[in-house]
């Protein structure tokens, strides 16, 4: 269980990092997407991975701890404020300059000096 947990949190985050080295807008966004579910599932798995056990400190023998998943539902909400902020920031650009490119545009050899 362990292993397939941690094979995911990798694949999502060289997948995400891919992505947000991209040149467009788009896939930046949808690699910012991928890097915060790793980290969610990765801030989930460190509090014990067992199946059944109760989110509470009870006398039980086995139980989950609950911090991590609290930190998960607080990273949700701020990831999607986050995500709605950045495509909104997007949108702004692609429609203020007709390119979604990410990357500065070329400065002509003849404007260089012009402040």
């Amino acid at each position: 269980m362990e292993v397939l947990v941690a094979s995911a949190i990798g694949v999502m985050t060289a997948a995400g990092l891919y992505l947000v080295m991209r040149m467009r807008t788009f896939p930046v966004i949808l690699g910012m997407s991928l890097l915060t579910y790793a980290v969610n599932v990765f801030l989930f798995a460190s509090g014990r991975l067992t199946v059944g056990a109760p989110p509470i400190l009870t006398d039980a023998e086995t139980y989950t701890d609950p911090l991590p998943q609290a930190l998960v539902l607080t990273a949700i909400v701020i990831s999607f404020g986050m995500t709605a902020v950045v495509v909104m920031i997007a949108l702004g650009s692609y429609l203020g300059s007709n390119d979604d490119s990410v990357n500065d545009p070329p400065v002509d050899e003849d404007e260089e000096g012009v402040v």
